[in-house]
């Protein structure tokens, strides 16, 4: 009986590791290369506490197209958002809660149209979620403060991480660096 029980785990985890699709991020294999670059000196504001709204008080705070693609996990369309050709030097918060997010020295022209980014500013800014919405599994980037949805991150970037974080310009502000 405890050999049959261990068979059955066994090919459960067995499947899970089968089904697993290339096109995801294992953001648990990915997060020490990360966090031991070089790059990334300046961590950001981690901001612990979370932000919890009902729906109605975000509508309240955000214009339509804000709410659509953070609250609705919508996307803009490529090459239209503010940022995706932007060169400003600083830090690009959430929208929503100004949570640090990203750093303009980890932000590269990825072809897309949208703003990219090879790492967060800092692991503990940001959450991932698995995103099977559409004909294609994804990893769905989101904040970790207000839950936000941000974009999603992808498995095709430069070095030193080898991601690509395809981010809403919708979902970012940016504070310029002084």
């Amino acid at each position: 009986m405890k050999s049959s029980y261990i068979l059955v785990i066994s090919l459960f985890l067995a499947c899970l590791v089968a089904c697993n699709n290339d096109s995801t991020v294992d953001m648990e294999t990915q997060t020490h290369s990360r966090n031991n670059s070089p790059f990334l000196e300046h961590k950001g504001a981690y901001m612990p506490e979370k932000v919890i709204k009902t729906d109605e008080e975000w509508r309240q705070l955000l214009t339509p197209q804000q709410h659509v693609i953070t609250r609705r996990r919508g996307t803009e369309r490529p090459f239209t958002g503010k940022y995706f050709n932007f060169r400003g030097k600083g830090i690009y918060q959430c929208v929503c809660c100004a949570n640090d997010l990203f750093s303009s020295e980890t932000k590269y022209d990825s072809g897309t149209g949208w703003p990219s980014f090879w790492a967060p500013i800092s692991e503990q800014n940001i959450k991932t979620a698995e995103d099977s919405s559409g004909f294609k599994k994804k990893t769905e980037v989101l904040c970790n403060r207000c839950d936000a949805h941000l974009g999603h991150v992808f498995n095709d970037g430069p070095p030193p991480t080898g991601l690509r974080y395809c981010i809403n310009s919708v979902a970012l502000q940016f504070i310029e660096k002084k």
